[in-house]
């Protein structure tokens, strides 16, 4: 079978007898349509994941099938995987074997791939199309949908759809994988960073009959990690930076009003204002060292993946130079301000001003000192790192220069 406008369609199965003949009958039906929208051949590949009832054998009835099996269970992500390697077609698509997503469509998606040059064509259950998803999986879908759509800058309605279609050549771009449930989202997630061209097409959605093998807890708690950590190794600044301008913010909130109080005559706090402080203190410091740890983690994900450092919290740069050059002077300054109103503040007590009117203005020079001296080392940090990176196209130009 050759590769040029071949679709392999991959179906995991685990244990799935009562539904396996009906998909494999349901995706065999779609091949005469396939023609028009540019599918010359159809390769149905069905991986059995360790099952440990009739679905192999019932798979083995059908002769233009290609059945894999693995002997133990290995997950989702990893049948999905087995599949892909063993494929023929230029073009990949999967669905699940229980029947709740519609193979008929998949023509459709072809077309859209096809006809828009994307690398990623989504059947979106959560786009406006009949679906008969219960209403907590309805709700966790929107909240990974917003979490994905805010860490990739661009809007996904449907994260964990199981019905793709893909470009056999993204893969090198996707890889890799996780081989559980959380395969999806984490395909998702790479796909938006790896800036490859992703389409979502609605498409009806049924519930499956008989006991789902996805676990809301369980597999949402991978779902969420596997889109914060697939998406850190990216755009580490989209999200610690984002965690640290909070935390800053909360502390401003908190220092600005210690000022209001102090003008006002308030002196003394009872105990929920000296957590306040308290909170504003480690809050303020955590959340420059976690923006700045973000910044400097871009440089390393820019070392590693050899592109240009990713800048900005909101898609684009919104300094010139960029925020994290200018962390050192600002690190100085803080770091000087800060030195000045302790030094103020010392010789104000040598004068006789008691502790309870000058408590707020040795915390406010101890947390510019601790920003300040942040600042300095996460700028040399990055200045190191910047160096390095851009060390391939120096001495590249150097050795283009030598020849004059």
């Amino acid at each position: 079978m050759t590769q040029m406008n071949t679709l392999s369609v991959v179906i995991p199965a685990l244990n799935e007898e009562d539904g396996i003949r009906d998909i494999i009958e349901r995706v065999r039906s779609i091949e005469p349509r396939l023609p028009k929208v540019g599918i010359q051949k159809l390769e149905v590949i069905v991986v059995d994941d360790g099952s440990t009832d009739h679905t192999a054998e019932i798979v083995s009835e059908f002769p233009h099938v290609r059945l894999i099996r693995h002997g133990v269970n290995r997950g989702y992500g990893a049948a999905l995987k087995t599949g892909f390697c063993h494929a023929h077609g230029e073009w990949l698509a999967f669905l699940d074997a229980d029947g709740t997503y519609p193979a008929e469509y998949l023509p459709e998606l072809c077309e859209v791939a096809l006809g828009n040059q994307a690398d990623v064509v989504i059947g979106s259950r959560m786009s406006g199309a009949d679906s008969e998803m219960p209403t907590m999986r309805r709700l966790g879908n929107r909240l990974f949908a917003s979490l994905l759509s805010f860490v990739g800058n661009e809007r996904i309605a449907d994260t964990a759809s199981g019905m793709r279609v893909l470009r056999r050549e993204a893969l090198g771009f996707l890889y890799p994988l996780p081989d559980g449930l959380h395969f999806t989202p984490a395909m998702s997630t790479r796909a938006l960073h790896e800036q490859l061209r992703m389409i979502e097409v609605p498409i009806p959605y049924r519930e499956r009959v008989g006991r789902s093998k996805l676990s809301v807890v369980r597999d949402g708690v991978r779902f969420l990690y596997s889109i914060i950590w697939t998406a850190m190794s990216y755009n580490p600044l989209r999200i610690l930076g984002f965690l640290g301008l909070g935390a800053m913010s909360v502390a401003a909130a908190v220092g600005l009003a210690l000022v209001l109080m102090r003008a006002s005559g308030i002196t003394s706090l009872g105990p929920w204002g000296v957590f306040s402080v308290f909170a504003a203190l480690v809050l303020g410091v955590s959340g420059v060292s976690i923006f700045a740890l973000g910044a400097m983690f871009n440089y390393l994900v820019s070392l590693f993946h050899k592109r240009p450092v990713r800048q900005g919290l909101f898609g684009r740069p919104i300094f010139n130079p960029s925020l994290d050059h200018q962390f050192g002077w600002m690190g100085l300054l803080s770091a000087i301000v800060g030195g000045m109103l302790g030094l103020v503040s010392l010789a104000l007590s040598l004068n006789g001003w008691p502790l309870s009117r000058l408590w707020l203005y040795l915390l406010g020079s101890a947390l510019l000192i601790l920003v300040g001296v942040q600042l300095v080392i996460s700028w040399v940090v990055m200045r190191v790192l910047e160096e390095l990176s851009q060390r391939d196209t120096s001495v590249r130009q150097d050795q283009e220069g030598s020849h004059y």
